[in-house]
């Protein structure tokens, strides 16, 4: 059975808060076991939670903002684009992404590819 479109918004807010403002493990929490990341797509799939923890472990001491800006959900996918900020002192680095997320039953992520390249960060004085 497929997560209700409020539980699979839940994680998708859940996990962009979490990417700019949480630890590792909170990420981690929203993942379920043997999930999957693609990020950014062409890059080699993180499947093991040491990958994982590695991955976004190098996000984990920065100081970032982060909004969901769309979101699209379809049985237990969503696709949504979200903006990611870093403040770095006096300048920022504005991203914006693309991610594409499945989800088990219970709503936590079981795949999730992103679509970004060098060309989507932009260098802007700090806010």
């Amino acid at each position: 059975m497929a997560p209700t479109r409020d539980a699979i918004r839940t994680t998708v807010e859940d996990y962009v808060r979490s990417v700019a403002k949480g630890t590792v493990d909170d990420v981690l929490a929203l993942y379920a076991p043997g999930a999957t990341v693609e990020d950014p797509v062409g890059t080699p799939v993180r499947t093991t939670e040491a990958e994982l923890r590695e991955f976004y472990g190098v996000i984990e001491p920065m100081t970032q903002t982060g909004e969901v800006l769309e979101l699209k959900i379809a049985e237990n996918n969503a696709a949504f684009l979200f903006r990611l900020v870093t403040h770095l002192g006096e300048q920022d680095l504005v991203m914006e992404v693309v991610d594409v997320m499945t989800f088990d039953e219970e709503a936590r992520i079981s795949s999730m590819k992103a679509y970004w390249s060098q060309e989507d960060m932009k260098t802007v004085p700090a806010s």
